[in-house]
């Protein structure tokens, strides 16, 4: 029987096709809607024209996309759910992710030049900074993430300007759906002729680490600040184009940030951290963006609207600020100087992740389920009786809801726990627990495997003995009823 969709998921489709960066495996993938949050989202197909292959892969299928579903970042395409769809004469997967409304950075750069316009160096700097925070999520996750297919063609715009890294998942769908397996009548990125040139030397050999998207990332950055490397009627662009665009470059900063990307010895490019630190993109940020973030990742604290009452209650000749001087007249800053309509605008901006804080963010690692990022080959060695503990949590957990559905036998229910962290990220855990398993083993078992904070172990399974006591009492009156 197939997993069916919630019922509320997506009702129709928009468009018979959409273009949001092409995957391996992916036979189509078309605009549709979703009624619950009434947002735009791109349904994505999967075929397997060998159903005998899908079922032994169906296990390693659905713990990829249970991974996919906990990367979570501002600058990242969001992979929301996925089902599988059993028939007669064939199987498929079917995910749906989140649509990008204006298109990718490739359509973006080909418009501006066909306007003859050039890259704002201001919009250059903001783009390149939330593109390597993203980088530097998927890279500092422990064991990290190496995305694989970075080109123009994968990094895509919101209409507020907010940049995010689609195609997450290329490298993770070469490795769980071989090409024997999978129907397909479309070319994998890394075959096309005209985005060869975003690929490092190294590319695909056994050692690749992050340095194949720092190599990427240059090769964007470069695009971006010059619009188009020309291939000269090449199928494909040449080393010496890209050398040309980057002197070409007047910026001797912007000139020698994409080239030390683009170093062909992977062991001398930087890191996304590194990059961050750069002096074309470091700057001090200002009090204001400091205060802005202060205030987004305090909001739950915090009353509804309070922004907006603030502002209402404010005397608009009152003097916000003043600075004085000993041998000129001072400046005065009144609140009728700033229009609350932009503060508003400022803040959404600062929400949806257009003015990142990455470069002043520790590197601390990001644990993320290992099958995530390691070969098959590799999970298995992990996969032992006793495993190690992983390194401890130092987060503390301040919000938990959790979803329990049990089978119909009530042998067993599955447990979907959603856990917001102080530093706002969020983690969304699932497992199927049977009734010998108890809210105090649950909650150990979190803390063996780092997901929680040791101190919120009592907490956690406080938490959890109440919301299972609930699920059994209200699983008890249901089976009275009937």
């Amino acid at each position: 029987n197939p997993i069916e969709p919630s019922a509320c998921l997506i009702s129709w489709f928009l468009s018979p096709y959409v273009s949001q960066g092409n995957v391996p495996g992916v036979e189509s993938a078309s605009l549709a809607m979703d009624t619950e949050e009434g947002v735009e989202v791109v349904w994505n197909e999967v075929l397997f024209s060998d159903k005998k292959v899908f079922k032994a892969q169906e296990e390693k299928i659905k713990e990829m996309f249970e991974n996919l579903m906990q990367v979570e970042h501002p600058n990242i395409v969001k992979f929301h759910k996925y089902w599988l769809d059993m028939k007669e004469t064939q199987a498929r997967v079917i995910f749906i992710t989140e649509y990008m409304s204006s298109g990718s950075l490739k359509q973006f750069l080909k418009k501006t030049k066909k306007n003859h316009k050039t890259m704002n160096v201001k919009a250059w700097k903001r783009w390149c900074t939330q593109i390597l925070s993203a980088l530097n999520y998927l890279h500092s996750c422990d064991p990290p993430i190496i995305h694989g297919n970075l080109t123009c063609d994968t990094i895509f715009i919101q209409h507020n300007g907010l940049i995010k890294i689609g195609s997450v998942w290329h490298r993770i769908f070469l490795s769980v759906f071989p090409d024997a397996s999978v129907h397909s009548k479309g070319r994998q990125h890394r075959d096309e002729q005209r985005n060869l040139h975003f690929f490092a030397p190294e590319y695909g050999g056994e050692s690749d680490d992050y340095s194949i998207d720092i190599f990427s990332f240059g090769i964007c950055a470069l695009e971006m600040a010059v619009l188009e490397i020309q291939a000269n009627g090449d199928s494909a662009v040449s080393k010496e184009a890209i050398v040309n665009a980057g002197q070409s470059l007047e910026d001797p900063l912007m000139r020698e940030f994409t080239q030390s990307c683009l170093r062909h010895d992977a062991n001398l490019r930087p890191t996304a951290h590194d990059l961050l630190f750069h002096r074309v993109l470091f700057e001090v940020h200002s009090l204001k963006l400091l205060a802005a973030h202060c205030l987004i990742n305090n909001q739950y604290l915090l009353p509804e609207n309070c922004v907006e009452e603030k502002t209402k209650s404010f005397d608009p000749n009152a003097v916000m600020a003043e600075i004085r001087h000993d041998d000129r007249p001072g400046v005065q800053l009144k609140y009728s100087h700033v229009s609350p309509l932009e503060l508003d605008k400022f803040l959404e901006d600062v929400k949806n992740g257009i003015y990142p804080l990455m470069n002043f963010a520790t590197s601390r690692p990001h644990p993320v389920p290992r099958a995530l990022s390691l070969s098959q080959e590799q999970v298995e060695t992990v996969k032992t009786p006793t495993p190690e503990p992983q390194e401890t949590e130092t987060r503390k957990v301040i919000q938990m809801h959790c979803n329990l559905e049990s089978n119909e036998e009530g042998t067993k229910t599955h447990l979907s726990l959603f856990l917001k962290m102080d530093d706002k990220l969020h983690r969304q855990l699932s497992c199927d627990i049977f009734p010998t398993d108890t809210p105090k083993d649950l909650a150990s078992e979190l803390v063996h495997y780092a997901f929680i904070n040791e101190e919120d172990s009592e907490k956690v399974a406080a938490f959890l003995e109440d919301s299972i006591s609930r699920h059994r009492v209200r699983a008890l009156a249901a089976g009275t009823n009937q």
